[in-house]
């Protein structure tokens, strides 16, 4: 028995390390990379309905804490997209989720009409990009009604694949915008998206270094956020979740499992460490299941409630 395997709505991963959307997601030949590195399942970069150019260099500055990242949904479009899902689901059996991003709910509904024609095994929604807002306005994900008629017209034009919605910790109650997502359908939760939007100034020059002026945080500084939402998602609802934020190795990959995460993203660590950090995490995983006496991730997960207070 492989001590590692999870299910998410009835999708087999191999691993609980799922490449997280917005890294090495936008051809095949990358996402067929990270699978035979060891991810569980691989994420595409968010696609739109058209091409988006997204926002000039200098768009992504690491720093000590993470990366700050204000790409600005760049993509070559669903068309585009499209041909790339295609290829990958020709080579690659490893699981495949989609994430698509619109600028209202018919248009999102639309997207995923044209996804669902080429059968990845779940799509996901981001509704929860930080670093747009001078364009789309507030993301859904912090308006209940809105996310949930997102929810509704992505579940209604899905074709029966799953359908998991992306959710940001900056929101009034994150358990809240989980429970309106679960009553409007949504099979899968993640959480979370980068946090902020955040801001680096260069003392030297004086002005903000990012060309958008502000970027979504992530990497190791939101590993707390992710682990406190995730643990606030379990305890309301009781969808899998799909734990995302800040993972570098397998301690954090344990605390969002042990907080109730099904399945763990792994993104910005990708940039500095690689895409060997699958197997890494993976043989971490493994090391620390078979210390403690444990035949599966099955006995650990969700362990933190349990437990109770210190």
């Amino acid at each position: 028995m492989n001590p590692l395997a999870v299910r998410i709505a009835g999708i087999a991963l191999e691993s609980p390390l799922v490449l997280a959307s917005g890294v090495l997601g936008t051809t095949a030949s990358s996402l067929r990379r990270v699978a035979q590195a060891g991810a569980g399942a691989v994420t595409t970069k968010s696609c739109s309905l058209a091409p988006r150019p997204g926002h000039p260099a200098p768009c992504i500055l690491p720093w000590k804490g993470g990366m700050l990242n204000a790409v600005g949904l760049s993509n070559p479009g669903i068309e585009g997209a499209l041909e790339e899902i295609t290829e990958y689901r020709r080579t690659c059996r490893t699981p495949l989720f989609v994430s698509i991003f619109a600028g209202s709910p018919a248009e999102f509904g639309e997207l995923a009409q044209r996804v669902a024609a080429a059968k990845p095994d779940l799509i996901e929604v981001n509704v929860s990009c930080p670093n747009v807002e001078s364009e789309f306005g507030a993301p859904f994900a912090a308006d209940p009604a809105a996310c949930a008629a997102v929810t509704r017209a992505v579940k209604e034009n899905a074709g029966g694949i799953p359908v998991s919605i992306k959710l940001a910790s900056q929101c009034a109650s994150i358990a809240k915008m989980a429970e309106v997502c679960q009553r409007s359908g949504a099979d899968v939760l993640t959480a979370i998206n980068t946090v902020g939007p955040g801001m680096w100034i260069d003392p030297g020059a004086g002005r903000p270094v990012l060309s958008n002026l502000v970027g979504g945080v992530s990497g190791t500084a939101i590993l707390p956020i992710a682990v406190r939402a995730v643990y606030e998602i379990r305890r309301a609802v009781d969808l899998p979740i799909i734990g995302t934020g800040g993972v570098s190795c397998a301690a954090d990959a344990l605390q969002l499992i042990m907080a109730g995460a099904d399945a763990v993203g792994l993104g910005s660590a990708i940039y500095g460490g690689g895409i060997g950090l699958f197997d890494e995490i993976n043989r971490g995983l493994a090391d620390f299941l078979q210390s403690r006496g444990y035949q599966s991730l099955h006995e650990v997960h969700g362990m933190a409630h349990e437990k109770g207070k210190p």
